[in-house]
């Protein structure tokens, strides 16, 4: 028997490659964000939980020794410039990111899309199950901390009163689905891609989570809880298999066609 390996015959490309159907995958996605957007404000009337579960979240940090929020926010403050900054990209890089994301996967690495949107569902799902059994107030709502609502102050805000909001659940501060959306973002891109840069996605969630603590929308245990959730559904939801190709040009590796191929190393004369 011959040990030495030989690269296999081209095989046909999987079906889990395949882009699933562009109008199923509109009705999903558009879903998920319905789900997201509705999901929150039917958890709504614990006011009082929420700010009792607040200062709970508040003294844990201190016992904790996590760093405090006031530290980041300070340095926002330094300039109205950079405070405007981190609200704006609070309230507009969110959901598109995200869905640029999904896009992108879509069009070029349909495997990998069908993984993230299905680790973004869970955790979606997941996430909408905390404001009914722990509804929180955010620390801007939290008095005594020395945080300012930097939204409402500086703009642009995506929040009104909340007893006159009816668009969103502003007792619904955890998990951070910001900061959890924005680190499988940079993760889903780091599986999907080959570029020696894309370790840099990672920025996107690092910037993530210093706007959200320094506009004072969420605690530093929100994007914890978040990155936990994450943490299990990648464990339960596995990204595909990368294969190794090759472009044969009648050298022997290949088809003699040009187009790529799948090589997997086999031993020569087994089975035989």
């Amino acid at each position: 028997m011959n040990a030495r390996t030989e690269p296999a015959e081209a095989e046909p490309v999987p079906k889990t490659s395949a882009r699933p159907p562009l109008i199923r995958e509109f009705v999903l996605v558009a879903g998920l964000f319905l789900v997201y957007k509705l999901g929150r404000r039917l958890a709504v009337g614990h006011t009082g939980n929420a700010f009792h579960n607040a200062r709970r979240v508040w003294d844990l940090e201190r016992t904790a020794h996590l760093p405090h929020e006031n530290a980041v926010q300070s340095a926002l403050l330094h300039g109205d410039t950079l405070v405007h900054l981190a609200n704006t990209y609070y309230a507009t890089v969110h959901f598109p990111a995200t869905l640029a994301f999904l896009v992108w996967l879509y069009l070029r690495r349909p495997a990998h899309y069908v993984w993230a949107r299905r680790v973004l569902a869970v955790v979606t799902t997941a996430a909408l199950v905390l404001p009914f059994t722990f509804p929180l107030a955010p620390p801007r709502m939290l008095t005594g901390t020395g945080l300012l609502d930097t939204g409402r102050l500086y703009g642009p805000s995506v929040y009104g009163p909340p007893a006159s909001d009816h668009l969103s659940n502003q007792f619904a501060a955890m998990p951070s689905l910001h900061f959890g959306w924005a680190l499988m973002v940079a993760i889903g891109l780091i599986a999907a891609t080959r570029s020696r840069w894309r370790w840099l996605w990672l920025l996107h969630p690092l910037v993530t989570l210093l706007v959200i603590v320094g506009t004072a929308n969420h605690y530093w245990l929100d994007s914890v809880v978040a990155t936990a959730m994450l943490g299990c559904a990648l464990a339960a939801l596995h990204p595909p298999r990368r294969t190794l190709t090759t472009a044969g040009r009648g050298t022997g590796t290949g088809t003699g066609t040009g187009r790529p191929v799948t090589r997997e190393p086999v031993l020569a004369g087994a089975g035989r």
